[in-house]
């Protein structure tokens, strides 16, 4: 029985220092695994909490983002993702709901970090809603990063114009952008207009710069 106690304290004491972890050197939780608190649905479409993770789905046919209460200017974001259904999704950055289109569904302005369940589909590139469009691709090593049906680590490093985005370690963008629209606002989760949208978001954690 001692052995058995003693190995059930050190598995334990593993999993405290790996839940830790992250916050060190300035790495701060934007998800607490217990709720939706620090964030905003915006729109008509699911956001749950279930074990552990944050569950999106698309149920009213629009678009709908959760998005951070507070506004961040530079730091560096990582979280994991997981697509358990067709239909893409995204992560914003520098963004701002700016009203509710009846049909569509919350109106959005900012980067997206394309987010979607298929290989080959661009998930890390950039595209600015409200704008330009497209505006960075992935590389064609990026383009195969993705693990379908897996977790998937996304970090992304913003300094001022410079933006650089990593998928599971591959570099998938590195872009300067020469004509910059907004440098703050908040950071969102998307469900993408279509139906039938299923995601999973976890260890959201930002360091500011």
């Amino acid at each position: 029985m001692k052995r058995c106690g003693g190995i059930l304290v050190a598995v334990l004491l593993l999993a405290i220092r790996e839940a830790q972890a992250p916050r060190e050197g300035g790495w701060v939780p934007l998800f607490n695994g217990k709720d939706l608190s620090g964030w905003k649905k915006n729109g008509d479409e699911k956001w749950v909490v279930e074990q552990g993770t944050i569950f999106c789905e698309s149920t009213a046919n629009k678009y709908g983002y959760l998005t951070t209460e507070k506004t961040y200017r530079d730091f560096i974001l990582r979280l994991k993702f997981k697509g358990e259904a067709a239909g893409n999704s995204g992560v914003f950055l520098h963004s701002r709901i700016l009203g509710i289109d009846p049909q569509h569904g919350p109106d959005i302005e900012g980067m997206q970090v394309e987010v979607d369940p298929n290989v080959g589909k661009h998930t890390g590139g950039l595209y600015e809603s409200g704008g330009r469009g497209w505006v960075a691709m992935p590389t064609a090593e990026g383009e195969q990063a993705l693990k379908p049906g897996e977790w998937n680590e996304l970090e992304v490093s913003v300094h001022g114009a410079h933006i650089v985005r990593q998928l599971n370690g591959t570099k998938i963008v590195d872009f300067t952008d020469p004509a910059p629209k907004v440098t703050d606002g908040v950071i969102g989760l998307q469900i993408h207009t279509g139906g039938g949208v299923k995601m999973r978001w976890k260890d959201i954690y930002l360091k500011p710069q």
